[in-house]
């Protein structure tokens, strides 16, 4: 692990201050969907972590599904704009109310396409939560209902996000080195 802390030129969130954002936003999204019948989807892969941590800290019943959704490809470090669905959701989403668990809101043109797609479902509601968003970088109209934290347009790993699929079990959230990705 000492390798991947070397590849880190700042972090940008502390692994203390990701897990009080994410016991705010567990106890925010318990009191927002008491009695409701919530779906917790994950976007996979860099929402694993988050994930994890939002349902333990979510105190009302809940379940939980997983999409993998995919706009960027291999070691690119840039949406494509095209959006692929790799892996669908196993529950029928009728009158659940889902809240969609992203790592980052980017772009925001992935959720911009999900969001409508999910709605044909009919869900009670759909609603994002993002532990991260670049607001600077944002092509579509994509607003979370629950956000993290905002982040200057670097390329940060760690926490779920990843470079190379490497990365992605930093406990915090850094900026990785320039020469990492340019390589």
């Amino acid at each position: 692990m000492a390798a991947m802390h070397e590849d880190i030129d700042h972090i940008l969130v502390s692994e203390g201050q990701l897990r009080q954002k994410v016991a705010e936003l567990g106890a925010t999204v318990s009191r927002d969907y008491a009695g409701k019948d919530l779906l917790l989807v994950s976007i996979l892969k860099g929402a694993a972590v988050f994930m994890a941590d939002l349902m333990r800290a979510v105190t009302i019943p809940c379940k939980i599904d997983f999409m993998v959704v995919s706009s960027y490809g291999g070691a690119n470090t840039s949406t494509t704009g095209l959006v692929k669905i790799v892996k669908d959701l196993d529950e029928d989403l009728t009158g659940k109310d889902v809240l969609i668990v992203e790592d980052i809101l980017d772009t925001g043109v992935t959720l911009s396409h999900l969001m409508p797609m999910l709605r044909l479902r009919h869900p009670a509601s759909v609603e994002i939560c993002a532990i991260l968003s670049k607001p600077s970088r944002r092509k579509a109209d994509v607003h979370p209902r629950y956000l993290g934290f905002e982040v200057p347009d670097e390329f940060v790993v760690g926490y779920g996000l990843d470079y190379d699929e490497k990365y992605r079990n930093l406990p915090y959230v850094g900026v990785l080195k320039p020469e990492i990705y340019s390589k």
